[in-house]
């Protein structure tokens, strides 16, 4: 189902201004879809943010702060939360998603009825989910079917510094022709840059893989192994997102963008990224058990690390793939309790010498 998508061009017949000022719903109310939210709200649109427990529910309406995530930032009167999906999708014309991919599909089936046929979705979610190994874009279109106008938006972009109204740029992919433009003009502002692809494969990955790469990073971090071993691993680590984008049919030229490079660099060398700081703590002993209890946020990379290794083998058949992608392979070592952070890094750099590609 992955490769079947790889991409068409992006054609313009969609009018990007035609529902402008339109009503949203954003499904989540983790940081990321409450900096969404808060990003549609200034831009005037209507928001109404479906979360699950109704406490949060009634905290973000009688304080409007959400008192889980970015709780320092205020929303807007536009901004409206609710825990039942027929009140948020009444009158709603668009709908973002920000469930974490492990949890997505429980998600969707629950609010399938009430997305009309026509309704553009907009994923904000990155990873891959455990078991059927599907990207986002298999996910959402197994659940409300390939032709539903859909798109999928990656890059560098914490949820804090979007919320802080810090310059951000993203790029969305979109099978939907002229779908990306009309959400890049939605949200684009003086702060807030989209640039556009029909690479929905290659946003994907690169979405999903950085994250796994950020845990490496991390714990090179943690065991204070220095700039120059930090700088290799990541850049060894984009090429193992390259092979394996490729492997499925998505372009270089992506994975060297925004939703590859730059998001991994971002999520590697940010101090605001989950996964880089439970790489940092495995790096400085604490148990993956320990780290994971102690919060309430969600480190995509995690649950990422073992599906992308079940990917690489089901479509790459070559011999000893543990060489042709060890970061990869080792993180998921580590995490399964294989072997230590240092062992695990340590292994990177006494493999074969080779030509570098």
């Amino acid at each position: 189902a992955v490769l079947s998508r790889a991409g068409s061009l992006i054609a313009m017949t969609r009018d990007p201004g035609a529902r402008e000022r339109g009503k949203f719903v954003v499904l989540g109310g983790g940081s990321f879809g409450c900096a969404m939210a808060l990003l549609l709200a200034r831009k005037g649109h209507r928001v109404d943010l479906l979360v699950r427990k109704p406490q949060v529910c009634d905290q973000i309406n009688e304080q409007r702060r959400n008192p889980l995530h970015l709780s320092e930032f205020e929303f807007p009167a536009l901004v409206r939360a609710t825990t039942d999906p027929a009140e948020a999708f009444a009158d709603a014309q668009y709908m973002c998603h920000a469930v974490p991919v492990q949890f997505s599909r429980a998600a969707l089936t629950e609010v399938k009825p009430h997305i009309a046929p026509d309704m553009p979705i907009l994923s904000l979610s990155k990873g891959i989910e455990q078991g059927s190994l599907s990207l986002m874009c298999d996910l959402l279109g197994n659940i409300v079917g390939d032709e539903h106008p859909m798109a999928f938006l990656s890059g560098p972009a914490f949820a804090r510094e979007i919320a802080a109204e810090l310059a951000t740029a993203v790029v969305i992919a979109s099978h939907t022709p002229g779908l990306a433009a009309e959400f890049g003009a939605i949200l684009s502002s003086d702060v807030f840059r989209c640039y556009y692809t029909p690479d929905v494969i290659g946003v994907e990955v690169g979405g999903a893989v950085k994250n796994v790469i950020a845990i490496a990073a991390g714990m090179c971090e943690g065991l204070g192994l220095g700039t120059n071993a930090m700088a290799a691993l990541v850049t060894r680590g984009c090429s193992e997102t390259r092979r394996l984008a490729l492997a499925l049919g998505a372009s270089a030229v992506t994975i060297g963008g925004l939703s590859g490079v730059g998001d991994t660099f971002g999520t590697c060398f940010g101090p605001l990224s989950r996964n880089r700081q439970v790489g940092v703590r495995l790096g400085q002993g604490e148990s993956l058990r320990e780290i994971l209890a102690s919060s309430n946020e969600v480190a995509e990379g995690v649950a990422t690390s073992l599906s992308v290794v079940e990917l690489i083998k089901q479509n790459d058949r070559s011999y000893r793939l543990d060489l042709k992608f060890p970061i990869l392979f080792g993180v998921a070592e580590i995490l399964q309790g294989k072997r230590t952070p240092r062992e695990g890094l340590l292994a990177l750099m006494t493999m074969p010498l080779r030509i570098e590609d």
